[in-house]
């Protein structure tokens, strides 16, 4: 018999394994899940197979069964499946299959959300890179060149897990349509595109998989499908009746579940580790089980984005860390955290009987004495493929996924003076006849640097690394390497002249264990030197030798940028800004006796040093300057200005809407905040400006110009107003007098009539601006 809770919905035990009778269904009922016809609270836990070593994988289940939970729940990565067109790997690491009979095994249902889109963080949000070949693709789109791709994907997931549903005896209760589509746009006809491919490759005439669909609650009537069954995404602290409220209107006796109940969050290079508090993520799984709500934990347990699959995300360019800790109840190396302990107690009060026990560790903790890699090569030495033509060429056009290019032109005779333009995917290194220059940056939102006098027929070398792509948004049709023209310009006798600079040699060299392992043992040419980078930019080696086993954290602060293969392994990046100064290396990839490390920097350490140690470290940043946006010479003077747009907005959650009486026009708008609803420090949600014709603006190009005061101890930045994310806020600090001012530089002129304002999604709104003044400038 199943308890009630104090709603009268029945709560499952977490520990009930799928039943093995032949009358197995799930479905959508009255006001609830029915699974086998009884109703059933899904208590779900979002795990990711491929940031999971294999070897790893039960225990990580396990763990989540003793939490309390009775199903897990899984995206499906169609980029890690399909790294070759046509090309399908399931095996191994990406034996998805076999993850979901070890979930049966273990007596828990299994959620499949296959995309072809899952965001996660995730390089170029789960899809391959190799779309990108076709330039005029329109992703997540009715392009038929992407839907044809799509089709074939899904068949093969499909021949994967399809045999795996509930009705056929396996854990597969339901299976999410697409992902969140309504934060990339309006789309129906292509989001029943992608529900009639899963029908098609799913169902069969006897057996009927549930589908659903996932979005958040400011968006979700954007693409609803009326057959499908709609669940919302929301954070900690949310207010839960308000996230459902427009749903139960629509669909009263609709079963009421929160699809992505964001558990922390993800950490970004260059920002500080972020946290969420254990009381706000246990108080709201409570408050839903009360209510016979249904949730999925994302993530229960985040694990790690090894080699290049972290992705990045947008506004800007913020490529995220290898660690996806995520602050979650497991953390990234399987061990219980304090909020694993407060919920696993809550979660005991919504289960028949007592919790199976917590299982001990996957693997001991060890350390690795400090070790030198004196084994070096240059970086050209991984150098597979050279190419020259009159323009750049992308990795793309040069059939390449992740890595690294090198660059090189002729520059003409310019004297001092002059101006390096380039559009730079992702990080620039330039070096002129050999000689370092300087960077450009992208998640800086840099595209010049200024150049020494040359000499005509100096060599110009670019080394460009990529970092993951955009994962969210519009943006994440994200070419790598150079994806424009490169121009010089310079005052010439009082004249601006401008070169396009042209005739390139292009080098590739893919950032795999293959390539390095090649670099490492390849004899140098003279022809390869050509390439004009400092010997101490490449990979460095070393072995090292264990009497013992065990997961440990490779301390990398002494690097600068790149990748770390262990055993073939490759464990990701690393970048010296932090705020991740270790990478996890689990201790089922290390093997007594003799062991192999290899490093490539694409900036060259400051000691080629590496020790493992016993405990992470995800919080320590080395920034050549303050991540707050608080420098006095960007604070604009507005005491003689006249605000475009004053007033009160009104107190409580919700997205509201500040016209101007008339349009604007300028670069950058300002937010004077001199008072809030409920005397807290300020804090926005999300900003949108709307042009004159009451469209919202691209945000793409936002930076933050100025703010007076942001909140680095909880990451409340001031760019948080504008991340694409409504449960991120920029947030002054408590002692910080008023009023507050937020300036936002739109890359831009841009002329505008309205600003949208959406305050913290929690219950009451906390800091909600009461005064306000814009400014556009």
């Amino acid at each position: 018999m199943s308890s009630l809770t104090a709603s009268g919905f029945a709560a499952v035990p977490s520990a009930a394994a799928p039943q093995t009778t032949s009358q197995k269904t799930f479905a959508t009922g009255d006001k609830t899940f029915l699974l086998n016809g009884k109703s059933f609270v899904v208590k779900a836990a979002e795990i990711h197979y491929p940031r999971i070593p294999r070897q790893y994988w039960e225990h990580r289940i396990k763990m989540c069964k003793a939490l309390g939970m009775n199903t897990i729940c899984i995206y499906i990565f169609w980029n890690i499946h399909e790294q070759r067109e046509g090309v399908f790997d399931f095996s191994g690491q990406n034996d998805v299959a076999e993850f979901c009979r070890l979930a049966k095994k273990n007596g828990m249902y299994v959620i499949v959300r296959p995309g072809p889109y899952v965001c996660a963080e995730w390089e170029m949000g789960g899809l391959p890179w190799w779309l990108l070949k076709k330039k005029d693709i329109r992703l997540r789109e009715q392009d038929p060149y992407f839907m044809s791709c799509v089709d074939r994907f899904e068949k093969k997931v499909a021949e994967q897990l399809a045999p795996l549903t509930i009705q056929r005896g396996g854990p597969i209760i339901m299976v999410q349509v697409e992902n969140e589509y309504g934060s990339y746009g309006e789309d129906k006809a292509y989001v029943s595109d992608i529900r009639d491919t899963l029908r098609k490759y799913w169902d069969t005439s006897d057996a009927k998989t549930t589908l659903f669909q996932c979005d958040w609650n400011s968006n979700f009537e954007k693409n609803g499908l009326d057959d499908l069954t709609w669940t919302m995404n929301f954070g900690t602290g949310a207010n839960i009746d308000d996230q459902f409220r427009r749903l139960r209107e629509l669909r009263p006796n609709a079963p009421l579940m929160c699809s992505e109940f964001w558990s922390g969050w993800f950490d970004k290079w260059g920002a500080r580790h972020e946290t969420r508090p254990a009381k706000d993520m246990v108080d709201g799984i409570d408050e839903m089980l009360s209510k016979g709500i249904s949730f999925s934990l994302y993530m229960t347990h985040g694990g790690t984005s090894f080699g290049h699959w972290a992705g990045a995300n947008s506004p800007g360019f913020a490529p995220d860390v290898t660690s996806y800790d995520y602050d979650a109840p497991i953390n990234e190396y399987g061990a219980p955290t304090e909020k694993y302990w407060l919920l696993r107690k809550t979660l005991q009060k919504y289960a028949d009987g007592k919790l199976p026990a917590v299982p001990g560790k996957a693997a001991g903790i060890i350390c690795i004495p400090k070790m030198t890699l004196k084994n070096v090569a240059p970086i050209y030495m991984g150098v597979d493929s050279t190419a020259e033509s009159r323009d750049v060429q992308t990795f793309e056009e040069m059939n390449m996924g992740y890595g690294s290019m090198i660059y090189n032109t002729e520059l003409p005779e310019i004297s001092e003076g002059s101006m390096l333009h380039i559009d730079g995917h992702d990080f620039v290194q330039v070096f002129v006849g050999g000689k370092y220059v300087g960077k450009i940056d992208r998640v800086k939102n840099e595209r010049s640097l200024p150049l020494p006098a040359t000499k005509k027929g100096n060599v110009l070398t670019l080394l460009v690394e990529g970092m993951g792509r955009i994962n969210f948004g519009r943006a994440i049709k994200d070419f790598k390497g150079l994806v424009g023209d490169v121009t010089l310009t310079a005052d010439v006798d009082g004249d601006e002249l401008t070169w396009n600079l042209k005739d390139w040699r292009m080098r590739r060299i893919a950032d795999d264990y293959q390539t390095a392992r090649r670099a490492m043992t390849t004899p140098r040419n003279d022809v390869a030197l050509a390439s004009n980078t400092p010997s101490a930019i490449g990979y460095y080696k070393a072995t090292f030798k264990l009497k013992k086993t065990g997961d440990t954290f490779l301390n990398m602060e002494t690097w600068g940028k790149g990748q770390v293969y262990v055993n073939g392994h490759a464990l990701g990046r690393f970048w010296s800004i932090g705020p991740q100064q270790t990478l996890y290396c689990p201790g089922c990839w290390l093997k007594k006796g003799e062991n192999e490390i290899v490093v490539l920097d694409v900036v060259g350490p400051k000691l080629p040093v590496v020790w493992g140690q016993n405990k992470p470290e995800l919080d320590k940043l080395q920034l050549e300057k303050s991540a707050k946006h608080n420098n006095i010479g960007d604070k604009p003077d507005l005491n003689s200005a006249t605000p475009i747009a004053k007033g009160e907005t009104k107190p409580g959650n919700g997205w509201q809407t500040i016209g101007f009486s008339n349009a604007a026009t300028g670069r950058y708008v300002a937010i004077e905040c001199p008072s809030t609803h409920d005397g807290k420090p300020v804090a926005i949600a999300e900003l949108y400006l709307q042009s004159a014709d009451g469209k919202r603006l691209s945000r793409d190009g936002w930076d933050v110009k100025y703010a007076d005061s942001e909140n680095l101890q909880g990451n409340h930045t001031g760019d948080k107003a504008f991340d694409l994310q409504e449960s991120t806020y920029w947030q002054t600090e408590r002692e910080a007098a008023s009023p507050h001012l937020l300036v936002i530089d739109m890359g831009t002129e841009q002329t505008v009539k309205a600003l949208e304002y959406l305050p913290r999604m929690e219950q009451g709104a906390p800091g909600s601006v009461k005064e306000y003044k814009v400014y556009v400038y």
